[in-house]
């Protein structure tokens, strides 16, 4: 798998779990809908006042995991942001075009949008006997 399939896995799967820390260390996990940008990077919205808004505020670090219930997943750790200007865009763009039912959530600023950038992604596939992993190179 590369980059361009882990584009494609994300928006065939729709739905995802995105783990962020506490300000304990503990993990913190929210099922949620994810979108891919073209360059392979993954986009969300939340609500400002969410736990895992004030969590990525103080930290960066994240961990999502897209698909599952067809027996593949793809694993992806990476630092999350909230982008401006052009970035916002290519990520709102792609994430209005998998969920339009969310457009008023964005235009109305209820909800913000997180970028992931992932530095690691292991691509699963548990349908057989034998499961496949396969890690996806994400270098520049």
């Amino acid at each position: 798998m590369d980059r361009r399939q882990l584009i494609e896995y994300v928006r065939s799967q729709r739905w995802g779990v995105v783990s962020t820390l506490g300000t304990d260390g503990r993990p913190q996990a929210a099922h949620l809908a994810i979108a891919a940008t073209g360059r392979g990077e993954l986009a969300f919205d939340a609500k400002p006042e969410s736990r895992k808004i004030a969590n990525l505020r103080r930290d960066p670090r994240i961990a999502v995991v897209v698909g599952g219930a067809d027996g593949t997943t793809l694993q992806c750790e990476g630092i999350a942001d909230f982008p401006e200007g052009d970035d916002l865009l290519r990520c709102v763009d792609a994430y209005l075009e998998r969920f339009p039912e969310f457009a008023e959530s964005i235009r109305s600023g209820t909800v913000v949008v997180v970028r992931v950038t992932p530095t690691w992604a292991r691509y699963g596939d548990y349908r057989t006997e034998s499961p496949i992993l396969v890690e996806i190179p994400l270098g520049g």
